[in-house]
């Protein structure tokens, strides 16, 4: 598996990982999550997620457009929810290991250093 130290995230690449890959240990994900502080882990620790809140319906597409470029180029792709008109949930996990993996993470750090949009 990817391992990255928590500091270097946003600096990972994801790696494809398939069935038989062990999810994170506890000890792994309280080091990881302690290193993108603005994502909650699930409470079956299987998942991470982040709300967002931005200036207006616009904002919030060109963000998901933001993410879903990056994304691709990670071969790691969340699950996107608007809601309300300016509201937008990110959601990761490893879906192939049924929890999350170093990938997660990676892809929580990059996201947090994509260009800022204008919030409300």
């Amino acid at each position: 598996m990817n391992k990255i130290e928590p500091n270097e995230l946003h600096h990972g690449k994801c790696i494809p990982c398939e069935g038989g890959t062990n999810p994170l240990t506890p000890s792994e994900l309280g080091q990881y999550a302690r290193a993108v502080p603005q994502w909650n882990v699930s409470d079956d620790n299987t998942s991470i997620a982040r709300h967002f809140k931005l200036k207006d319906f616009e904002q919030a597409l060109k963000y998901v457009n933001a993410i879903a470029a990056l994304a691709t180029c990670e071969n790691h792709h969340p699950d996107l929810y608007i809601h309300g008109w300016n509201k937008l949930t990110v959601t990761l996990s490893t879906h192939a290991i049924g929890g999350l993996s170093t990938n997660d993470f990676v892809m929580a750090a990059k996201i947090d250093h994509l260009p800022v949009v204008a919030r409300s």
